[in-house]
């Protein structure tokens, strides 16, 4: 019985779903030193306060809070330093077009390892869900709870 790789963790952002409505997705590689990939295999991340910004041409990752590897030694990182985010171009261009002109955000959704082991990033064009709109999902979710409690007692 041969052993596979052990499992790479997914690091979510719960907070984007229910907070923003995700309008496109796009994957990003992202430019990370040795000490916070170690870290990221044994899942200790945070993507929910993170955020995306567009400056010179350069997509960077704000807030993302990777805890310290404890035995980087002297090569420890920042748990929270701005990361560059890799897009092509074109990419970039139309986020940036559409971040401009229709006041949208960009978030993280998740981070995750490849099937080449790389760390990826899903980053999310967001708009802001107003008071309302976050009453309602969690009325939805109740509902979808009460039935599927409904279902098992049958």
């Amino acid at each position: 019985m041969a052993k596979g790789p052990p499992p790479t963790p997914r690091i979510n952002n719960k907070k984007a779903r229910f907070n923003y409505e995700i309008l496109e997705r796009a994957e990003a590689g992202i430019s990370l030193t040795g000490s916070e990939v170690k870290s990221l295999r044994s899942g200790k991340a945070s993507l929910e306060e993170a955020f995306a910004v567009i400056r010179d041409g350069e997509v960077f990752l704000r807030d993302c809070n990777i805890s310290p590897y404890p035995q980087a030694g002297y090569a420890q990182h920042k748990p929270t330093r701005e990361r560059k985010l890799l897009l092509h171009k074109r990419e970039i261009r139309k986020l940036f077009n559409k971040v401009t002109q229709k006041g949208l955000t960009l978030v993280p959704l998740k981070m995750y390892f490849n099937d080449r082991g790389l760390v990826k990033v899903l980053i999310g064009l967001v708009r802001g869900k107003k008071f309302h709109d976050k009453r309602q999902d969690l009325k939805k979710r109740d509902d979808q709870r009460a039935m599927e409690r409904a279902q098992r007692r049958r």
